[in-house]
């Protein structure tokens, strides 16, 4: 296929294309190398942000935007995962298509919450009139206990409030006291990025409230995908600010994944009480547009898009991109917040092995690995320095390096040394903090073409996209001091 892609190309009705290039597309996907073992990726296309994470009707529902034809930003629908484990999810095919007034030009970023016996998706309806010229609606579709979807004809809101541009998208609907609460990300008319909330008595009745109070700082020229959670009834607030000046909070990404925690939410003033500082929601290269929300069983639960706007990465040759993380919980813990992965990836292990050892100037095998498909925890002693080197090959000319210095309080992932280097204006090694002579847990999940690694039971997360060679599968340790650990191997999920 051409890789000249017009916008009458990304526009172009999905009716309208061939049978013969989707399928095409998908067995490209399936015999890529970098083909995923257990996290949710595309069957064909571009996959980027994770939408209307929920659970309803007795099974874990998740959405995600896709542009089945290319590996490029076209004409977006939603499709539809469900699961009982949060691990192996089934195919409900589009949720959510491109074919109505409203949403002509894509079916853009939004959430679900169950109403009764019923799921409300609010999601974006992206409209380009002739000219080109942008109208941004929010729009909602009820979705029944057989997960037949219809959408709701009049908009919930049908045009942005006065003072701000068209850049109004990715609503959040939240149950809150004896009504509900609207969040979405938006500009202003002087182009700077807001976080706007509605309240109303339902879900199809808004009345906006006001501009969120949660920082005093600049957030850019947009803000995108913003979430509001409660864990321990404090208000906890995950969005991604475009364009926000690094003095404000430094990031490496193109554009950073952000958090804030307040001590309340006060609907009053439109405000988030006693606001910590930002925090980067993840210290790797590659998360954006991770959302979360309140799950019945009392979790907070979130998903990102492994992958970031704006950028090239390797698959796109082979007419596909992307992925999203796995499910985290959320907790928090000394007024941060802490993410784990959700306690149901443990049914993806298999055989355990316990690793070992004392480090020394000669790299060693820390397990023989024929893929690179399998999770490690494993303790570096609080004297320790050293590389762990992630899909290398035998020699070691080409690996993802993860150096650790235990001694001064520092982990640094350096992603200058894989066969296909990527996004290298964006710098090539990522770095975070720690206790200075404290032992360091690292608990790591490698899934052919992607690295998830939580350091300190979750105090950070470095996510992190690599693509490797054929026979670049080992896993070495060198250094100074004692490791000790769980080497585990894991099983496909069955959307895989």
């Amino acid at each position: 296929m051409s890789t000249e892609w017009t916008t009458e190309m990304r526009y172009r009705p999905y009716h309208q294309w061939d049978e013969e290039t989707r399928q095409q597309l998908i067995t490209q996907q399936k015999q890529s190398p970098w083909h995923l073992s257990y996290h949710i990726q595309p069957n064909s296309g571009l996959l980027n942000d994770p939408n209307g994470f929920s659970y309803f009707n007795g099974r874990w529902h998740l959405f995600y935007q896709l542009y089945p034809f290319g590996p490029v930003h076209g004409l977006k629908s939603w499709y539809h995962l469900s699961s009982t484990n949060l691990v192996d999810w089934q195919e409900e095919e589009h949720g959510l298509l491109p074919d109505t007034p409203y949403d002509s030009h894509g079916v853009y970023s939004g959430t679900a919450i169950p109403v009764d016996d019923r799921l409300l998706l609010a999601y974006t309806g992206n409209v380009r009139d002739e000219e080109w010229t942008r109208y941004s609606y929010q729009l909602g579709a009820w979705m029944d206990q057989d997960n037949q979807i219809s959408k709701i004809e009049a908009p919930l809101i049908p045009a942005p409030p006065a003072g701000y541009t068209t850049h109004f998208r990715d609503p959040q609907v939240i149950a809150y006291e004896q009504g509900y609460l609207l969040i979405i990300g938006a500009q202003n008319e002087q182009e700077e990025g807001k976080v706007l909330v509605y309240q109303g008595p339902s879900v199809t009745d808004w009345t906006l409230i006001g501009e969120l109070n949660f920082t005093k700082d600049s957030m850019g020229f947009m803000v995108e995908c913003p979430n509001l959670v409660f864990i321990d009834q404090r208000p906890v607030l995950i969005f991604c600010p475009q364009g926000m000046d690094k003095t404000v909070a430094y990031y490496d990404n193109i554009y950073p994944n952000m958090v804030v925690i307040g001590d309340k939410l006060d609907v009053e003033n439109v405000a988030i009480t006693n606001p910590t500082p930002l925090q980067n929601l993840d210290a790797g290269f590659d998360v954006y547009a991770t959302q979360a929300f309140n799950a019945p069983d009392g979790r907070v639960l979130s998903v990102g898009w492994a992958g970031l706007p704006e950028l090239a990465y390797p698959t796109d040759a082979e007419g596909w991109a992307h992925c999203l993380t796995l499910v985290r919980e959320l907790s928090i813990k000394d007024n941060r917040l802490y993410q784990q992965p959700a306690i149901e990836h443990q049914e993806l292990r298999q055989e355990a092995l316990n690793v070992q050892g004392t480090l020394n100037k000669a790299q060693t095998v820390v397990q023989e690995n024929k893929e690179n498909c399998y999770e490690l925890s494993i303790r570096l002693s609080a004297n320790s320095q050293g590389t762990l080197s992630l899909f290398a090959d035998e020699q070691k000319n080409h690996c993802f390096a993860l150096h650790f210095d235990a001694k001064h309080g520092k982990i640094s992932l350096d992603r200058s040394q894989v066969s296909l280097p990527l996004n290298t204006e964006f710098g090539q090694t990522r770095t975070v903090a720690l206790p200075e002579n404290q032992a360091i847990d690292l608990h790591i999940f490698v899934d052919q073409s992607i690295c998830e690694i939580f350091v300190n039971d979750g105090q950070h997360v470095l996510t992190s996209r690599v693509f490797p060679q054929a026979g670049e599968t080992n896993l070495f340790i060198e250094g100074t001091g004692e490791y000790t650990g769980t080497y585990w191997k894991l099983r496909s999920s069955s959307q895989n």
